[in-house]
């Protein structure tokens, strides 16, 4: 059963909508209503083009209607399977536009006009057209089609249904006479003997202790068969005996019955150089930690600002490949077919003035989805925002190869915009100045901001947050590094030597930064949530201005961990939550995001916390990639968060922020 049916304008005038329940009929025209939602969060941000959107227990579907800009919505209850929604819709379009066409163009053609005369809006002027008397009848109409396809849903159902019981019940005898047995007996046999080999073979070399019965049963395990299953137990004998003589070669530590002396624990203890203590330490080449040719610059109010990451200038974008395609004027010459390009060959499909059909964009949309794919954009991603295009595309009216080209372009630049496009300020330096010139109460004492950094293992996040730590220090800020990985064996000396460093780096033509940045840790082994918890306290206490904390890398499948990250982020609440990602990954980078988020959101809210996600996220190894930037495309479309820098190279300065601009540039090219 349905909840709510809908027709409206792209403009936002509902045409004509019904509801089937007091609660549908409740929400309809409420902010939390699931047509509201879908408008908002999926429609208006490109973030959900397959035709299907979940809010609070409601499945929505919708479909266009572009050369009248109609969108028609069906609601219902998440937990029914309504086969027959798709049909709805799509009959529900075809009867709709054939029905009252004349009057929706002229209304249509009268918002155009209103709006290009700049007179009241569009939601002003629906109230002088009066629908219920321009769709006389419909109600009827629609009441005749939506029982007709719940009948044919019902019948489907119970067709299905029989004819899965008759073959269930014309098998069963087979399935119980015992004369069907014999057939399968002769494998069986082959099985059993292979099983009686390989569990002698195991019970030789238990008892052998791995020595010369483990090479008895290799032998007796070659013997049987050409099955590579049978050398299994042999090659199993192998490796106890091949680590048991390395294990011998190996020196032994000797422990003594009595407590250990000082000297004794100094010999043991390896986490410090023991030259420190007796030399000084080697002067540290300073020039290696900063490229002054990848340094950011300096605004008039003294803010450090990192540099802009620019798309290789050598390289075409989209606006030239389509100007020098027009410029061809329709002439085949080789050097010219040769410079048009992927995306130059793909809009040139498209010729001629015509309404453009589901079946003249598919073999383009196609191809555009392959070009996104080369990119890096994960296949889920690109199937998505081909659709969108499509949906776009259809219904509108091109004449000529530039109207079309330039249709085609349009669309796919205006879906990865709005993709791209950040919902929240990526302004990181205005947040933490907000919060640290916000006036408070006497009694209360300000928190430092706070910055947690998580993410998979290896991508680079106590090397990215040390480059963030430069950038702070530079706009004059004090840092305080937590030290919250506590299972990775030289995590916490990785970040003692990144404070080192960072404390020797001049700021505003100071010779070092000594005191504007501290390492907070306490070893491994510990509760990272109280570590953090702690170094945020030992902050506030000591006039640090932000706190970053580090965290361990963990694979998004392995739920205690996860859970041990969601308990620091509901213990600690920090500022902001970036997840550190890789610009290598592809589809993995979908999977990553999807599962970190959501097992944020699920743990922090169980844990007695707020619920959190990620913030916002941080991608290393950008200059690896070249142009395939398509894995920003990726992250960015997953959680609708922006990017807020990308690390690319080994030293502090090497960081940097994304124009949207220049990475549809880069996606665009070929």
């Amino acid at each position: 059963m349905l909840d709510h049916c809908s027709i409206s304008h792209k403009g936002g005038v509902v045409l004509w909508s019904r509801s089937f329940t007091p609660a549908a009929s409740n929400t309809a025209a409420s902010s939390t209503s699931p047509v509201n939602s879908l408008v908002r969060e999926a429609l208006i941000e490109g973030r959900s083009s397959d035709g299907r959107y979940e809010k609070d227990g409601y499945a929505v579907k919708w479909t266009f209607v572009n050369d009248l800009e109609l969108i028609f919505v069906v609601a219902y209850q998440r937990i029914l399977q309504l086969t027959y929604v798709d049909d709805l819709l799509n009959a529900l379009k075809a009867l709709f536009v054939k029905l009252f066409q004349p009057f929706l163009t002229t209304f249509v053609a009268s918002l155009h006009v209103k709006s290009a005369a700049k007179l009241p809006s569009s939601t002003d002027v629906s109230a002088s057209w009066n629908f219920v008397k321009a769709f006389d009848g419909w109600d009827a109409m629609f009441d005749k089609l939506l029982r007709g396809l719940e009948d044919k849903a019902v019948q489907e159902r119970r067709t299905r249904s029989g004819h899965i019981t008759r073959p269930v019940v014309e098998v069963t005898p087979p399935e119980e006479d015992l004369a069907t047995l014999p057939s399968r007996s002769g494998d069986n046999v082959l099985d059993e003997e292979q099983i009686a080999r390989n569990v002698q073979a195991l019970k030789s070399r238990l008892r052998g202790r791995g020595g010369q019965p483990g090479r008895r049963g290799r032998g007796r395990g070659d013997i049987g068969s050409g099955s590579g299953r049978d050398s299994v137990p042999g090659s199993d004998s192998e490796t106890p005996t091949k680590s048991k003589r390395k294990s011998k070669a190996k020196a032994q530590r000797k422990w003594g019955d009595e407590a250990p002396t000082e000297s004794d624990m100094a010999s043991l203890d390896f986490s410090y150089d023991s030259s420190t203590s007796d030399a000084p330490a080697p002067p540290v080449d300073l020039s290696a930690l900063v490229d002054n040719g990848s340094l950011g610059t300096r605004t008039q109010d003294g803010l450090y600002e990192v540099a802009d990451w620019e798309f290789s200038k050598g390289s075409k974008s989209a606006d030239d490949v389509i100007a020098e395609v027009l410029k061809m004027g329709g002439q085949e010459q080789k050097p010219a077919s040769a410079s048009l390009g992927a995306l130059g060959s793909i809009f040139a499909r498209l010729t001629g003035s015509k309404v453009l059909s589901e079946e003249d964009l598919k073999p383009v949309l196609e191809a555009m989805k392959q070009h996104l794919m080369k990119k890096n954009v994960a296949k889920e991603i690109s199937e998505k925002i081909c659709e969108d295009v499509g949906q776009s595309l259809v219904g509108k009216k091109v004449g000529g190869f530039q109207t079309t080209s330039s249709a085609v372009r349009q669309a796919l630049g205006n879906s990865i915009t709005r993709i791209l496009t950040p919902k929240t300020s990526t302004d990181l330096l205005l947040s933490i100045r907000t919060k640290l010139s916000t006036p408070l109460p006497a009694s209360q004492q300000r928190q430092p901001y706070s910055i947690t950094f998580v993410g998979v293992n290896g991508v680079g996040k106590s090397t990215n947050l040390s480059k963030v730590c430069f950038w702070l220090i530079q706009n004059g800020f004090r840092v305080l590094i937590a030290a919250c990985d506590t299972f990775r064996s030289g995590a916490v000396e990785q970040l003692r030597v990144h404070v080192r460093n960072l404390g020797m780096l001049g700021v505003d033509g100071a010779t070092d930064s000594k005191g504007r940045v501290e390492l907070y840790e306490r070893g491994y082994g510990k509760d990272a949530a109280g570590i953090a918890k702690e170094a945020i306290g030992y902050a506030r206490a000591n006039d640090f201005d932000v706190v970053l904390i580090d965290t361990a890398g963990r694979m998004q499948d392995n739920e205690p961990l996860m859970r041990a990250l969601a308990k620091l982020v509901a213990t600690n609440n920090p500022d902001k939550i970036i997840f550190v990602g890789e610009a290598l990954v592809g589809n993995e980078a979908v999977d990553q995001l999807t599962k970190f988020d959501r097992a944020l959101r699920d743990f922090s809210s169980a844990s007695g916390g707020q619920e959190r996600g990620i913030d916002g996220m941080l991608v290393t190894k950008w200059d690896t990639v070249d142009d395939k930037v398509g894995a920003a495309l990726s992250m960015t479309y997953v959680t609708g968060q922006p990017i807020i820098f990308v690390g690319c190279g080994q030293t502090y300065t090497d960081l940097r922020q994304l124009r949207v601009a220049n990475v549809v540039q880069a996606i665009l090219s070929d």
